[in-house]
């Protein structure tokens, strides 16, 4: 038809090559709702294929010393440095996340996942004791697992799935990953400059398609004995029950509802600003409606305010920042992940109250304090069951340091020493001289 815009095909990359797969699944541009690309529906085939391709590109990639892998880690590092600008205009496009945003994070620490552990793998060491009275000595080697099956989210797709294949490729691990159906054209992009970089064929290998399908597929599979996973609940629960009769390792990155801890003495002029930053950077009409309905105000934003859009972006996803106050602890949006600018606020009178109130939800990914009381942060950072808690900041990252939730938020920790340890399997040795 004349005027038809050529839709975007992307296809599994697999043992080094693009693979066309028979049928195809279409991808939505957020800011017009409208099909821009097609992406592989793939299954229990393309995994297959995938995963005989990793295992043979195992022997030769492990026996690579981390001073050769590093070199290539480092140069995929570099040409994806170089894509900056076309990254993230696709990022921005692909996910509806704003163009600066892109720029300055998604794409950036994408390439900052590849030098970070480029440059770590080679700095661990082993522990090694001795036993003189029996004239032995005991120390410990670290091997890579083998496949590393890798599951990515939509929220924020390079970001998340360079964090999981470059310490998989910098342990020794080939790798087949899974990237969120709805987002996955950074990733594809991804596989144009491996073969650039150096990656042998078969160390990394991507297959496209929905949950159901290729990532059951992947968890399921026999041959594939660790899995890393970011996403819901609901998902990591199937994902243990499929993974349990091979007892894969698993490391579970699961939701979170980050608590925003704003005591009286708090700078304001610090505070403010990054609250609305963490509160509104995600991208959910029905939250607020139950919240009106449960006798919540709506301050600003969705049902209050007209959202003007210019005509091509009208039936796009586009929500105004909403703030809701009078709102119960007990309210779904008090208690349940919502991926949408959507905030509530609520007062609180003490310490001990404020601590257990944050504590009350099922969820323990990270929280924020704001105070000037040095005293107080530590008290209270101790207490909050979070696996992360930033006090008088938010969202600035130690990537040494272990990243990862409590209680439903998840299981396992990713950064430089926990992302190796979970990557290798250890193995102590003892020698009688």
């Amino acid at each position: 038809m004349a005027g038809t815009k050529a839709l975007l095909m992307l296809e599994n990359f697999i043992d080094g090559k693009f693979l066309p797969c028979s049928s195809y699944i279409d991808s939505y541009d957020p800011s017009t709702g409208e099909v821009y690309c097609r992406v592989p529906n793939s299954g229990k085939d393309e995994i297959e294929a995938a995963v005989k391709a990793a295992r043979e590109a195992f022997p030769g990639w492990s026996s690579h010393s981390p001073q050769e892998r590093s070199r290539v880690l480092n140069q995929v590092a570099d040409l994806l440095e170089q894509s900056l600008e076309e990254f993230a205009q696709a990022e921005s496009k692909d996910q509806g996340k704003t163009l600066a945003l892109a720029r300055t994070m998604d794409i950036p620490r994408s390439v900052q996942n590849f030098r970070f552990f480029a440059s770590s793998i080679l700095h661990h060491t082993s522990e090694c004791t001795q036993m003189d009275h029996l004239g032995c000595m005991h120390y410990t080697v670290r091997t890579p697992v083998g496949v590393a099956g890798l599951i990515s989210p939509w929220n924020l797709p390079l970001y998340l799935l360079t964090w999981k294949i470059a310490p998989a490729m910098a342990a020794g691990n080939t790798v087949v990953a899974k990237p969120s159906e709805l987002t996955s054209v950074t990733a594809w992009m991804l596989c144009t400059l491996l073969d650039k970089a150096g990656v042998p064929p078969g160390v990394v290998n991507i297959v496209f398609g929905t949950g159901p399908r290729v990532g059951e597929a992947l968890v399921s599979h026999p041959e594939v004995p660790l899995i890393s996973f970011t996403g819901s609940q609901p998902t990591a629960e199937r994902i243990t029950q499929l993974s349990a009769p091979h007892c894969k390792k698993l490391s579970l990155e699961l939701g979170g509802k980050n608590p925003a801890i704003i005591f009286e003495d708090a700078n304001l002029d610090e505070c403010i600003p990054a609250t609305v930053r963490s509160s509104f950077a995600n991208q959910v009409r029905s939250y607020v409606k139950r919240a009106l309905a449960e006798g919540a105000q709506i301050w600003c934003g969705e049902g209050v305010d007209k959202l003007n859009l210019p005509t091509r972006n009208q039936a796009g996803y586009f929500m105004l920042p909403t703030v809701i106050t009078d709102i119960k602890d007990e309210s779904c949006c008090m208690t349940e992940e919502i991926f949408g600018p959507v905030t509530c606020v609520v007062p609180f009178d003490s310490e001990e109250e404020v601590i257990e109130r944050a504590n009350n939800v099922k969820f323990g990914l990270a929280a924020t304090v704001w105070s000037s009381n040095v005293g107080r942060v530590h008290r209270v950072a101790k207490k909050l069951q979070s696996g992360l808690v930033w006090t008088n900041c938010w969202l600035i990252r130690e990537l040494n340091l272990p990243f990862g939730g409590m209680k439903s938020s998840g299981i396992g920790r990713e950064g430089a020493k926990d992302s190796y340890d979970f990557f290798t399997e250890i193995k102590t040795i003892t020698v009688k001289h």
